[in-house]
């Protein structure tokens, strides 16, 4: 079972809690979140020493940071970034794994475009190695299109939603829509005037032979 072992590789930040107090649990936040395998967090951010600490200046940035990865998205980071640590490299990538999961529970067909700027992913290479990442950590299960250049989402393990973030994340997906809507109407009137001028040059090929073949008579 997918979520027992998640809930297993917390547990032994869980029991440090129990112990670590004041600013030392800055660093035991930054440890779970850059921990292989740990993608759920609601124990440590229950954790009554957790909790006690928060008040505490020098931790604030950081639980703010736990509580983030417990609820929000990539995006919610970057448009935080000046009042939140640093991530590290494993982090950044956790994260990135947790908000197609957060996308995902709206909408099982994610294009690569979406992703790309949503996340901040510069080719579909990467792209496909992050999700593959993802895949490998057992917090998806899906399939690449590449053909269609679309992540298909068959299975996500599940998050903890605030009802902000969950209408954050129907925003960006309509938005999406209504992009690609709009690109798929432009393309067709784009098709449908290459169209009427080929019907046009047709025509006016016809007369201009009907003329020729006046004059050679």
């Amino acid at each position: 079972d997918s979520s027992l072992s998640f809930n297993q590789r917390i547990q032994p930040f869980v029991l440090l809690a129990k112990s670590v107090k004041g600013v030392a649990t800055g660093q035991l936040i930054m440890d779970c979140l850059a921990a292989p395998g740990v993608y759920v967090f609601e124990e440590l951010y229950q954790s009554p020493n957790v909790i006690k600490a928060a008040s505490l200046p020098e931790v604030a940035p950081y639980h703010s940071l736990l509580r983030l990865f417990l609820y929000g998205t990539y995006r919610d980071y970057v448009d935080n970034k000046a009042n939140l640590p640093e991530l590290s490299p494993a982090q950044l990538i956790k994260l990135k794994h947790l908000s197609i999961v957060s996308l995902s529970e709206k909408n099982k067909t994610l294009p690569y475009e979406l992703l790309k700027l949503y996340l901040d992913i510069p080719t579909v290479r990467a792209l496909e190695d992050l999700i593959i990442d993802a895949f490998y950590q057992n917090i998806l299960q899906g399939k690449l299109d590449q053909r269609q250049q679309q992540l298909q989402v068959e299975r996500a393990m599940g998050r903890d939603q605030e009802e902000s973030q969950i209408e954050e994340t129907m925003a960006i997906l309509e938005a999406w829509s209504t992009r690609t809507g709009n690109l798929l109407t432009e393309i067709d009137r784009t098709v449908q005037k290459v169209q009427d001028e080929m019907v046009k040059d047709q025509h006016e090929r016809e007369q201009y032979d009907k003329q020729i073949a006046a004059v050679q008579r």
